[in-house]
Order: structure tokens, then C-alpha cells, then sequence
């Protein structure tokens, strides 16, 4: 990479590292495997930039990546893993209480899934894909999607109920 390419990549790691460490975070349900996850879909770029350099390709293909590489993950780890009792504490404060304490929630909630379906919900819901195209990035059919968001919509409603009366209603 020559010193242009090199402050283009650095402009684009400042820029969309946070969405994707995010993202990252929604798919592996631990801070630190979000941050390995996006380490290595980044190195995976940065060997690719001098083809890549629109900003938009670049982050699509990070992100592919990272599905990719989780996918990758939960193929070859079959060790089922049991979410934490206590949750980080959010970042920031500047949002109501009520959003905070649902993103709670939600998050313990999106941890209890499987891997797979947690993938197709984040796929599907959050980068709001395509059932085809989170089949694609997957490498899965798009029945499996739809059966597994199906089943992954039913777990999430009966763990949580409405998510917009959280004072009242904790996952159980």
C-alpha cells in the first residue's frame, strides 16, 4: 500500500470502525470477539484496498467478511457457549432510560440465540439484507433463513414479550 492508499485506509477505519465493531459486537455477543472478528476483516481489506477504494464497496466488503468469518467460527466451534449473566454498561447516557434498558434487553435476548440465528436476525433486522442476500453472505439456502429467523422471532418474543414495556417485563 503506498502512502495515499494507506491515509485513504486509515480515513475509512476512522470513519466506519465503530458501525462495524458494533455490527461485529451483534454477531459474536463478546467485545472482544467483535473486535477480532473486525481485525481481521480489516486486514483481509487493507490487502485488498487498491482494488477496493470506493468507500461504500470497502465497507460492504468488510462486512461480508465479517459474516463470512463468523460463519466460519460456528462451523468449526461446536462448544455451546452460555451468555453472561451481567451485561457492559452502555456506552453513552445521552439517550432516554427507557432506550437504554430496552437495548438491554434486547441484546441479552439476541445472546441467548444460537449463533445462526443470531447471524440472520442481525442480517436480516439490523443491516436490514435480504432474505437472499443474507442466504448469500451466509452460504446457507434461503429456506434455512427464513426457518431460522422464524424460530429466532419466536425465541425473542417468548424470552422478552413487548420490548416497549421493559419496566414491567424482564426477559425471563
Amino acid at each position: 500500500m503506498n502512502a495515499l492508499e494507506d491515509d485513504e485506509f486509515r480515513d475509512f477505519v476512522a470513519a466506519r470502525g465503530h458501525a462495524l465493531l458494533r455490527t461485529a459486537y451483534l454477531l459474536t455477543g463478546d467485545q472482544q470477539l467483535a473486535e477480532d472478528l473486525v481485525q481481521t476483516a480489516l486486514e483481509k481489506c487493507a490487502a485488498r484496498w487498491a482494488s477496493i477504494r470506493v468507500p461504500a464497496a470497502a465497507e460492504a466488503y468488510v462486512r461480508r467478511t465479517m459474516y463470512r468469518e463468523q460463519v466460519s467460527l460456528w462451523r468449526r466451534r461446536r462448544v455451546t457457549e452460555l451468555p453472561t449473566v451481567t451485561l457492559p454498561e452502555p456506552r453513552s447516557s445521552s439517550t432516554s432510560p427507557d432506550a437504554a434498558e430496552d437495548r438491554l434487553v434486547l441484546r441479552q435476548a439476541l445472546m441467548r440465540l444460537g449463533r445462526r440465528q443470531r447471524a440472520v436476525v442481525v442480517l436480516r433486522f439490523f443491516e436490514d439484507l435480504t432474505e437472499r442476500q443474507v442466504a448469500e453472505v451466509l452460504g446457507i439456502s434461503v429456506g434455512t433463513v427464513k426457518s431460522q429467523a422464524h424460530k429466532a422471532l419466536a425465541q425473542l418474543r417468548t424470552t422478552c414479550g413487548d420490548l416497549a414495556h421493559t419496566k414491567e417485563t424482564e426477559c425471563r
